[in-house]
């Protein structure tokens, strides 16, 4: 198997890479609820989203939709005075990808679990 950075990984590195910049993105905190509000909802206008989610504030909703939008991952459609949000073909396609890793959380998480009892106990040897 090929690395998947060269060694030893420098700052510019992890900079520059493009998975860096996506981990970034969807480990944001509203990021993958937005888009998955978006699919199963179909598309909203900014005040149906701010309704739908709880504890999201306006401004980070706006925040976010606009990181969304300027990474294609949700188009903004403006007719007359409303405005209407949706998931992209783009970030439909990421999506599977994100509810797998969740998957794979909660398939694991007992044995995080475990683990992270076995470790603060001082039962693992370090």
């Amino acid at each position: 198997m090929s690395p998947v950075l060269p060694l030893p990984v420098t700052s510019a590195d992890r900079e520059t890479c493009t998975a860096t910049d996506v981990l970034r993105l969807v480990g944001e905190k509203w990021t993958v609820l937005i888009l998955a509000v978006l699919r199963d909802g179909g598309p909203s206008g900014f005040n149906r989203l701010d309704r739908t989610v709880e504890g999201l504030s306006r401004r980070i909703l706006t925040r976010t939709l606009r990181a969304l939008e300027a990474d294609g991952l949700v188009s903004r459609t403006v007719t007359g005075s409303h405005v209407e949000y949706a998931i992209t073909d783009l970030g439909a396609s990421l999506l599977p990808l994100i509810l797998a890793v969740g998957e794979w959380a909660v398939e694991h998480a007992p044995r995080m679990a475990a683990a992270r009892a076995a470790y603060h106990s001082g039962s693992l040897q370090r």
